[in-house]
């Protein structure tokens, strides 16, 4: 799946604790129905200590990059913390928070 192979390529630059991903795409899968606001198709969620005292900026362009819009489609909205950094934006940001009531743990085991 296309989706673990974004996952690997970005782990292999940064080892990453995490990886979700949310957006409407995730949504429509989980069946919640008709959305008011959309909101993007995907969004995907990295953790990883290794982005500590990489810029922001950085972390998102470069994971954006990786992903390969041939066979997944719609961009991304990517979000690249550090473990600390997610705790306090998976509470203050909206977007995040909305993301998170209906993920996929991309690093799950398949089974």
């Amino acid at each position: 799946m296309e989706l673990r192979r974004y996952v690997r390529r970005v782990d292999d630059r940064w080892p990453l604790e995490r990886a979700l991903l949310g957006g409407a795409r995730v949504a429509d899968q989980q069946g919640v129905g008709a959305q008011r606001e959309r909101g993007p198709e995907f969004v995907v969620i990295l953790v990883s200590e290794a982005f500590d005292g990489v810029p922001w900026l950085e972390r998102v362009h470069t994971a954006a990059s990786l992903w390969d819009r041939s066979e997944m489609g719609d961009e991304p909205d990517v979000h690249c913390y550090t473990a600390t950094e997610f705790e306090r934006r998976s509470t203050t940001l909206p977007r995040l928070r909305r993301a998170l009531e209906h993920t996929l743990d991309v690093l799950a085991p398949v089974g």
